[in-house]
């Protein structure tokens, strides 16, 4: 008889770095100290991205802020006035309306959905906020920059040559944005996707 295989199972330690279990709130402090409201879509939390320096960036959906986390646990708003709008910026003069996703490229570029204004924002790494795509009214049209629309963006990533892939919730459909901000949503049938909490049986991609 061939003897029996032994796995171990590996152990990890699970810790807070920031933020307080079960308290709302937008205050900007060290570890267990600071807090977020970043409940998203109702049952999750708000998108995270880390940078090469291993500074966290967290959506804070309903503080309408992106907020940075150090490795350290010291949290500051990156962006966003805490007062819902749409106007690009730089910090927090600049405003946001439910940002749900966020990503990062490889030159540490935020793009974040903007769920609540049907936008695409970027945010270099100095914090500045701009619209790369999407005109602020709901639709679905292709175009490039503020020429096209979403409805109710929730999920983003980033690949490694720039392209920006986004779940377009109220569509229930997948975008692409190029580098050069041109929106696309091509069609792939056969697929069936979930992403960021959102479900596509007959997506597009």
């Amino acid at each position: 008889m061939a003897a029996a295989t032994t796995y171990s199972t590996p152990s990890y330690t699970v810790s807070t770095l920031a933020g307080q279990l079960g308290v709302s709130g937008a205050t900007n402090d060290t570890g267990t100290a600071a807090s977020f409201t970043f409940v998203s879509g109702g049952n999750g939390a708000g998108g995270v991205a880390v940078d090469n320096a291993g500074n966290l960036y967290v959506a804070d959906t309903y503080n309408h802020k992106i907020r940075k986390v150090t490795a350290a646990g010291v949290v500051t708003t990156f962006a966003g006035s805490g007062v819902s709008g749409s106007t690009d910026d730089t910090g927090t003069a600049a405003s946001f309306n439910a940002p749900v996703g966020i990503t990062i490229d490889t030159q540490n570029n935020l793009y974040v959905a903007d769920s609540g204004n049907n936008k695409i924002r970027k945010i270099t790494s100095g914090g500045v906020v701009t619209t790369f795509a999407g005109s602020g009214s709901s639709g679905l049209a292709n175009g490039t920059g503020i020429a096209a629309t979403f409805n109710s963006p929730t999920g983003i990533s980033v690949d490694s040559y720039g392209n920006v892939y986004v779940g377009d919730k109220g569509n229930h459909a997948i975008r692409k944005i190029t580098s050069l901000g041109v929106v696309s949503t091509p069609r792939w049938h056969r697929w069936s996707f979930r992403l960021h909490q959102c479900d596509w049986h007959r997506g597009q991609f």
